[in-house]
């Protein structure tokens, strides 16, 4: 969200800058030429951007895809509040709340394992959504790219 707000503020100033520029040097060549060439390059310096913030977001993913962050609550602190079960008072219930060692340390792996595969998935999802944001400006920075070469060809 931080980096939308960045980047909208970026696209202004550089818009600010570049039609006050752009009106001093280019005066003789007409309001029209001026507006076509700051819209060009505003395109271009959004759409660069996206795409960056894009490839910077995919490689963030790849890497919590390879090497996920570990859990942070270790076997002891998870046995402490495991064991801290409400008495319902049947015996049903006071059996499970008596589980031995390994089966304690069963269940905290387990719980280990399903969190790491949801990072794993969260990642993966982050990574769609980043390809989202290289796919989409790319083919538009292209065009306004080459039509930018084709301007100052003619």
């Amino acid at each position: 969200m931080t980096l939308l707000f960045l980047g909208i503020g970026s696209i202004l100033v550089v818009f600010i800058i570049f039609v006050i520029v752009g009106i001093k040097i280019e005066n003789d060549k007409g309001e029209k030429d001026v507006i076509r060439n700051v819209y060009t390059y505003l395109v271009l310096f959004a759409t660069l951007m996206m795409t960056i913030g894009g490839s910077v977001g995919a490689f963030m993913a790849v890497a919590d895809i390879i090497n996920p962050a570990p859990y942070h609550q270790n076997f002891e602190e998870f046995k402490r509040f495991g064991e801290a079960k409400p008495n319902t008072g049947s015996e049903a219930a006071n059996e499970e709340a008596n589980l031995s060692e390994e089966e304690l340390q069963e269940q905290y792996e387990a719980m280990v394992a399903r969190e790491k595969e949801r990072q794993v998935t969260r990642a993966k999802n982050s990574l769609i959504k980043s390809f989202g944001w290289i796919v989409i400006p790319l083919p538009v920075f292209i065009y306004f790219q080459r039509r930018l070469v084709t301007q100052k060809t003619e």
